[in-house]
């Protein structure tokens, strides 16, 4: 029996006085106890299906068709009907918990408000029943966490929560957008294995929407692959993987990082290392602000990295990645040598340390963040250039020219704004950035992981092409093994701010020493292990 049905849905939004088609005459439907997943690329109109199901669109949305929820049509139903639904029978989770919840109410506030709108539990029984529901989702000592605020969560407890939320009212149907993009591997894999013994142990239907193909793999019984407002294909999931028919599907399929890095060329000369680095940030209290310990960021951290290599760094949120990699662009204070290009820049300050820093650069995770909307591409790029004195407007705007070239971006599109541009050319933008000062290392900050798999695959493969041309130095911090393994010749393994495994990166791959290192990989490659077996 069929939980959700959609028919010949179509929906358009009015926009400036035009009407844009988002969704073009989809059909696909949920039955009872299945998973079925909406697989796609940004702007394929995934996630607006899912927000249509119940009417969560906006006045601007014009939608056509049919969706019903066991039998009862949700397009053009009234908003009290809607609202009964909503909470109670259809629950959302979605991508980025600390969006969702209220950053000024407890997590006992959060829970207990939903139980007093849908099932009119307040004092001790809301209380009794939130203890349960984070139990449930297996939040620990949960008793202590009622009264914590959502900063005081980390990311995987945070979207455990949020499913403890959508839980609460017993719905029958369990909507999940995205909602393993922003975390860790191993926390992905884990809310994966709740959202599957939840399933089973509730007898929920699951509608997930992801881009990531290797999840689908793992979660789901039946997949439909979208394409510009379209189902392009739909069937089992283990039939779509093995004989996908659309080229499109296809190409996602095909669309993940592969094969290995170039040879580093011999005898190449080392651009930076560190020995013994620590990163201690002071904790202090009293009147006085006396210290009374420190957060030990980083602990002795001892690397090096030669022209045309990538080191990889791997580990957790909170691990310590970024810290390291912004304490060797000396961003922020640490003890230790880091020594660039022979000389060791750990006492350098100010104007001293001024011409070093063109030869260190960042590409960071979020374009659209890093990039100034107030700018035009030409003013982004050229900026670094006019900091450091190096070329005349009428010269920078050749370099322009040509560093947009090389990144694959036409140089008549410079006098635009970011938002004119996709997510995989603004971080083309950001990539070409770094690059026009022709640094000796850059480091690339999660630079992939908030694109699509496609996009993904070119960006790595215009990293390895301007390192191979270049002899680059690449520091690499991601939580994505697939891509550390596509792109690195080293890999470095943190934890707590702990280096606990390093060496070569296929024997870290292949033969990990760790037990941390060896379920970072158990949790990355599981999909792979599973389609082998």
């Amino acid at each position: 029996m069929s939980v959700l049905e959609v028919r010949d849905l179509k929906i358009s939004f009015r926009q400036d006085g035009r009407i844009i088609p988002a969704v073009r005459g989809i059909s696909f439907m949920v039955d009872k106890g299945e998973t079925v997943a909406l697989v796609g690329e940004s702007g394929s109109g995934k996630s607006v299906t899912a927000l249509s199901t119940v009417g969560l669109l906006g006045e601007s949305a014009i939608i056509k068709g049919s969706v019903t929820y066991q039998g009862r049509q949700m397009v053009g139903a009234s908003e009290p009907d809607l609202r009964r639904v909503r909470g109670n029978d259809i629950s959302f989770i979605f991508q980025e918990p600390m969006t969702s919840l209220n950053p000024l109410h407890t997590i006992e506030k959060q829970l207990a408000e939903s139980l007093a709108l849908h099932q009119g539990l307040v004092g001790q029984a809301a209380r009794d029943r939130s203890l349960d529901l984070l139990a449930k989702v297996g939040i620990r000592d949960a008793a202590s966490r009622l009264g914590a605020y959502p900063h005081q969560l980390s990311g995987g407890q945070r979207q455990r929560v949020m499913i403890a939320m959508a839980l609460a009212n017993g719905p029958d149907l369990l909507i999940a957008d995205e909602p393993t993009t922003a975390l860790d591997v191993t926390i992905q894999a884990q809310i994966l294995d709740l959202l599957a013994d939840l399933k089973r142990a509730e007898g929920l239907s699951l509608l997930f929407i992801t881009h990531d193909l290797g999840i689908v793999r793992r979660i789901a019984d039946r997949v439909c692959v979208m394409q510009g407002g379209e189902i392009v294909e739909q069937g089992p999931t283990a039939e779509i993987f093995a004989n996908p028919q659309h080229p499109y599907t296809q190409k996602l399929l095909a669309a993940e990082p592969r094969g290995l890095p170039g040879p580093v060329p011999e005898g190449a000369a080392e651009v930076v290392h560190t020995k013994g680095l620590r990163v201690w940030f002071p904790i202090t209290a009293g009147f006085l602000r006396k210290t009374v310990g420190h957060v030990k960021a980083v602990n002795d951290a001892t690397l090096s990295v030669r022209a045309g290599e990538t080191l990889g760094i791997v580990g957790e949120s909170g691990s310590g990645k970024t810290t390291l990699a912004l304490a060797i662009l000396r961003l922020v204070p640490s003890t230790g040598p880091i020594v660039v290009l022979g000389r060791d820049i750990a006492g350098l300050s100010g104007g001293a340390l001024r011409p070093v820093r063109r030869d260190l650069q960042i590409v960071f995770q979020d374009p659209y963040g890093s990039l100034s909307p107030r700018m035009t591409v030409e003013q982004i790029i050229a900026e670094g250039l006019a900091l450091h004195g190096q070329d005349t407007p009428a010269t920078a705007r050749d370099k322009v020219a040509a560093i947009m070239t090389e990144v694959g971006l036409d140089p008549a599109m410079m006098g635009r704004y970011p938002h004119e541009f996709s997510g995989g050319q603004r971080q083309r933008i950001a990539i070409a950035r770094a690059m026009i000062l022709r640094p000796k290392l850059v480091v690339l900050d999660e630079p992939t992981s908030a694109l699509d798999m496609t996009v993904q695959v070119q960006i790595v493969d215009l990293l390895r092409d301007l390192q191979r041309k270049w002899g680059l130095a690449y520091i690499f911090i991601s939580h994505d093994l697939r891509v550390v393994r596509a792109l690195s010749h080293k890999v470095l393994v943190m934890k707590a701010g702990d280096v606990v495994e390093a060496g070569e990166a296929r024997a870290v791959f292949d033969a990990p020493q760790h037990a941390y290192t060896r379920a970072l990989m158990a949790a990355a490659f599981a999909h792979e292990t599973a389609a082998g077996a």
